[in-house]
């Protein structure tokens, strides 16, 4: 039997965390869209991805989504156990 990752009983909504939420780091701007999701710019206003908050039986983890404007998509860069790792992905120097 095929099971999907949705319909697993072990990954669910993301309960919110504040207290974990993302700080940004120099060149980047946060935008909490909703709980548990920021939307991830450079301090101009340009679009650099996004952070999904994530729940998983082994704890919270953070999705980091990189924007690829030429080719209108996104790619995920990684899932990090820390919210302001998954943001270091995004660092303008």
């Amino acid at each position: 039997m095929t099971i999907l990752d949705f319909a697993r009983p072990d990954i669910r909504t993301a309960t919110f965390d504040r207290a974990a939420a993302p700080k940004a780091p120099a060149g980047v701007r946060l935008v909490e869209l909703h709980d548990g999701l920021w939307r991830v710019t450079r301090n101009d206003g340009d679009v650099l991805g996004y952070v999904e908050q994530l729940a998983e039986a082994a704890g919270i983890r953070y999705r980091a989504k990189r924007m690829i404007a030429s080719q209108q998509r996104f790619v995920s860069v990684g899932e990090f156990w820390s919210a302001d790792d998954a943001v270091q992905c995004f660092r303008v120097g």
